[in-house]
C-alpha cells in the first residue's frame, strides 16, 4: 500500500513538473514558480548586498544563478543537482564577502576598487584609462 502511495505521488509530480526537455507550458510555469522561490532563498543566503551593491562580484553571482537555475525551468538539467550547485555558488559568494570584510587587500581583489571618472566638472583621465572607459562611454 505504501509503495502504491509513493508511486501515485511521483506520478502526480511528473504530471505537474514534467520530465526532460519536452515540457508543456504549464509544466514550465510550475517549474518557474518553484525556481522563483528557490532563487529568492539563494539570494538571501548569499547576502542582501547582492542586489544593492551592483559590483562585478555581486553581478557575477546574479548572472551565474540566473543561468544555472533557468536550466531547471527548461528541463535541461536535473532539479536537485542544479539547486545544489546554486547553493554552493551562493555559499561561496557569502564566504568571500565575509572574508573580504576582514582584509582590505582581499576586498580589492574580490570586489575591485571604485574609480571616480568625473569630479567637480572635470574628467579624471588617469582613472578613465585605468578603467578602459572612453570619453564616448562616459557621455552615454
Amino acid at each position: 500500500m505504501e509503495y502504491l502511495l509513493h508511486w501515485r505521488v511521483m506520478e502526480i509530480i511528473q504530471a505537474v513538473f514534467g520530465i526532460g526537455e519536452h515540457l508543456s507550458f504549464y509544466q514550465m510555469g510550475a517549474r518557474a514558480f518553484v525556481v522563483f522561490f528557490i532563487t529568492l532563498f539563494l539570494i538571501r543566503l548569499a547576502g542582501m548586498r547582492t542586489i544593492g551593491k551592483k559590483s562585478a562580484f555581486d553581478t557575477a553571482l546574479t548572472i551565474m544563478l540566473g543561468a544555472l537555475l533557468s536550466r531547471i525551468i527548461v528541463g535541461a538539467s536535473e532539479f536537485i543537482p542544479t539547486v545544489c550547485a546554486g547553493t554552493v555558488i551562493a555559499l561561496i559568494h557569502r564566504l568571500l564577502a565575509w572574508i573580504s570584510m576582514g582584509s582590505e587587500t582581499i576586498e580589492k581583489i574580490i570586489k575591485g576598487e571604485q574609480r571616480t571618472l568625473y569630479q567637480q566638472g572635470h574628467i579624471q583621465w588617469k582613472n578613465m584609462r585605468r578603467a578602459c572607459v572612453s570619453e564616448n562611454d562616459l557621455m552615454e
